[in-house]
């Protein structure tokens, strides 16, 4: 296959949903015990609600949206510190724009620039390297966030900042990591998952090797995924002939991008810039041990924590809030009380509403009327 038309062939579709019912059913697995796999990656959420997938998956299967969304995890002591930041005078403060709408307890990056900070939206940070090259008279900070797949463009435009002596640059480093997500995941008492469908942005950069520990230690399935309709489909079969085979492997899917020992330079980068944090808070699973990177002291001149002493503080959520036990799998979006009234897109309470990439937000788009059917359901039977 070359061209991504190919991926979403109808006939190909029918043939892998063909397969997956027949294995299904070969499992035992019912409507009222299904078999649950989680996609990590908010990518894979995206894509599953774009193009229907859940809605055409046998009862017996179940798919849990897991906590791959970088921007649906910050929790909001980290958004108070990007505010704060912005606000500084002569800070002009970049950052994906998803990040800008999460709300903080204050308030978020969009409402701070609509009352005059310099908050500005790039789609690298290199565009905020070049930001600092055309205002020497200004100190520009870029919000680093996301998983390893945005690490190493955060570690090399440091490294590019370094080699060209830049230093009002500076970079407010909240970069996250896969392994321990998963690990907190498995060991929570609340959670039954039966198999993984693996991250591909992040597999292009670690590799395969990192998983291992969840076939070897939690007996559990994984296969790295593409993101299309015919990727996804097929990393189902592939899990269900596992289950049916009782195996547990790493499996990889998405070879035709995704490489055994992931990218090198990369890692490398990564490495010399970056070192892991003792522990990191997450907005909705607490604090994960070694689950986020901050900058090595060799390059504290152009760590934003460093120059704008952020204050770390932690703030819960709103108590009406419940993403925490949608990212963890416990409830569906539509089952959280504010879901689609209170908290849509155009007004997020939750994290988990702002990016596209947020179960929520998803379900929101493009479940539509369904939603709405669902969250009456929910409702009548909690009455």
């Amino acid at each position: 296959m070359k061209y991504a038309d190919e991926f979403r062939d109808p006939g190909l579709a029918r043939a892998l949903f063909a397969r997956i019912e027949s294995l299904a059913a070969e499992t035992g697995a019912t409507k009222e015990r299904p078999l649950n796999f989680m996609e990590v990656c908010g990518g894979h959420t995206h894509s599953i609600f774009r193009y229907g997938l859940e809605q055409l998956l046998p009862d017996c299967i179940d798919l849990i949206h897991g906590p791959g969304c970088p921007v649906c995890v910050l929790p909001m002591g980290i958004v108070d510190d990007c505010v704060a930041i912005a606000r500084t005078p002569g800070v002009i403060f970049t950052t994906y724009g998803d990040a800008m709408r999460v709300p903080g307890s204050g308030g978020s990056l969009l409402a701070a620039k609509s009352e005059g900070a310099d908050v500005r939206m790039v789609y690298s940070p290199l565009d905020a390297l070049e930001l600092a090259r055309r205002n020497p008279e200004r100190e520009v900070v870029f919000f680093g966030l996301g998983f390893e797949t945005t690490m190493p463009s955060s570690a090399l435009t440091v490294l590019e900042a370094e080699a060209e002596g830049i230093e009002n640059f500076s970079l407010f480093c909240n970069h996250i990591t896969i392994i321990p997500t998963i690990k907190a995941i498995l060991d929570s008492p609340d959670m039954r998952i039966d198999g993984f469908i693996g991250p591909g942005h992040v597999s292009m950069v670690i590799g395969q090797a990192p998983y291992r520990f969840i076939a070897e230690r939690y007996k559990r399935p994984l296969v790295v995924a593409g993101f299309e309709p015919l990727d996804i489909l097929q990393t189902i079969v592939m899990l269900l002939e596992q289950i049916l085979e009782g195996r547990a492997e790493i499996e990889n899917q998405y070879s035709r991008v995704v490489p055994e020992g992931g990218n090198a330079q990369a890692l490398g980068a990564i490495s010399k810039v970056f070192e892991l944090r003792e522990f990191f808070e997450w907005r909705g699973l607490g604090s994960l041990d070694h689950s986020g990177v901050r900058m090595r002291p060799d390059y504290a001149r152009f760590d934003a924590e460093v120059k704008f002493a952020t204050r770390n503080r932690r703030i819960a959520d709103p108590k009406s809030c419940q993403c925490g036990e949608v990212l963890k799998g416990v409830i569906k979006p539509w089952e959280c009380k504010l879901f689609g009234e209170v908290c849509n897109p155009e007004n997020p309470v939750g994290a988990l509403m702002v990016s596209s990439e947020g179960s929520c937000s998803a379900y929101y788009q493009y479940a539509g009327m369904r939603a709405k059917a669902l969250r009456a359901e929910a409702r009548i039977t909690a009455s």
